[in-house]
């Protein structure tokens, strides 16, 4: 499996732990004390890091940490507004759309010189 599809679906799984950890309890736990709240997304952020450390490590034998930072907030993005909206009961928000436009310049400006070189190594840092 590509180096790149490995890592993204990885980030993928592990963002939506990391939504749930960190705004899950906003919608399930909201009656509960903030210490339970706290536990809670603890452990469901385990599960996060037990996937985005492995997606990490197998993303950096092809591709700079800005790269691999770019693609997770473009993940991140993709994976919080479905949630957003359809668990937490947030309004749909154009704001959601101008926001990904500028994630779609930062993968541009981040990628550019892959994009315009050989497509080997990643670029120096």
């Amino acid at each position: 499996m590509p180096v790149l599809l490995q890592t993204t679906i990885l980030l993928a799984l592990s963002n939506v732990f990391m939504t749930f950890a960190w705004y899950g309890h906003l919608g399930s736990l909201k009656d509960k004390a903030w210490y339970i709240a706290v536990a809670v997304s603890w452990g469901i952020a385990f599960f996060e890091y037990a996937l985005q450390v492995p997606a990490n490590r197998i993303g950096s034998t092809s591709y700079s940490v800005a790269e691999l930072k770019i693609l997770q907030e473009v993940i991140s993005l993709s994976v919080f507004v479905p949630i957003a909206v359809y668990y937490l009961k947030q309004p749909w928000k154009w704001d959601y759309l101008w926001a990904s436009l500028c994630i779609v310049g930062a993968v541009f400006f981040i990628f550019r010189e892959r994009a315009f070189s050989d497509g080997g190594s990643p670029p120096a840092q």
